[in-house]
């Protein structure tokens, strides 16, 4: 294997006591971009738009604690432990001044980042996502389901709150299911438990540097009115809607998502 291949090899770091599963990639010194994905998924959602970006940006992606390949270690965390662990994960990377590219909660991590590391991000993208993502009931409701009945149980109602309609005739719609249920029921619990008890209005509205927020119009769980809330609360954050996309654009509508990746990069100077 070639030197510069090496690192396109997924492998785990051990950050704040959790083996993570991640993957960088991308020509080293180029300009940073970190993926941070959404509840119940891994970063194989973001396989399409890694494979145009990491052409010239240092690209790093990581299943968060209770996902994908990650440990779900059995004691209490939250929040910020998230963010702490994408943060750490960008030092031992030595990776500053990054694009933060997070959806839904991998958006709550965007802003955690943002605000408590203002060194290791450059550039914000909210995608799908809120300074304040659903309330108590909501979630209590969730994690009682998933408890009982396992992720299975909420499966359907999931997927029709990822994908537009016409999407579930998609011939890979099958294998973005089987991810969702493979994610552990506990894992599952622990996040939802961690949006919920999260609330960035505050820092959110803080925050000075260059934002993107995008969405898709039939996002059934953060729709465009909520996204568009969280970017009015950052002075000058850009708001664009991808048509014909639910709450995972990056799957559904990757060329569009990545060409707005690729406009805001270059209003920024980021290449």
């Amino acid at each position: 294997m070639r030197e510069k291949d090496k690192a396109m090899v997924s492998q785990i770091v051990t950050v704040n006591g959790a083996a993570l599963h991640c993957q960088i990639e991308g020509p080293e010194g180029a300009p940073a971009v970190v993926f941070s994905n959404s509840l119940g998924t891994d970063f194989r959602i973001w396989d399409a738009v890694v494979a145009d970006i990491a052409k010239d940006h240092r690209v790093l992606r990581y299943d968060k604690r209770g996902h994908g390949l990650s440990d779900d270690p059995d004691t209490d965390w939250s929040m910020g432990e998230l963010v702490g662990d994408v943060a750490a994960l960008m030092d031992h990377f030595g990776l500053k001044d990054a694009a933060f590219v997070g959806l839904s909660v991998g958006g709550l991590i965007a802003q955690g980042v943002a605000a408590e590391r203002p060194d290791l991000v450059r550039l914000m993208v909210l995608a799908d996502t809120a300074a304040r993502i659903g309330n108590d009931d909501l979630w209590n409701d969730r994690i009682a389901q998933v408890t009982r009945d396992g992720l299975g149980s909420m499966a359907d109602a999931i997927l029709e709150r990822w994908f537009a309609p016409a999407f579930h005739n998609d011939p890979n719609f099958a294998m973005w299911r089987n991810m969702l249920v493979r994610t552990t029921d506990q894992g599952y619990a622990r996040v939802s438990a961690a949006i919920r008890d999260t609330d960035l209005l505050t820092s959110t509205s803080g925050l000075t540097l260059p934002t993107l927020a995008v969405v898709g119009d039939k996002d059934g769980a953060t729709p465009p009115d909520l996204v568009r809330e969280t970017a009015d609360l950052i002075t000058g954050a850009q708001f664009e809607i991808i048509r014909g996309a639910g709450h995972l654009p990056c799957v559904e509508k990757p060329e569009v998502f990545t060409g707005h990746l690729r406009d805001f990069f270059k209003q920024n100077g980021f290449t």
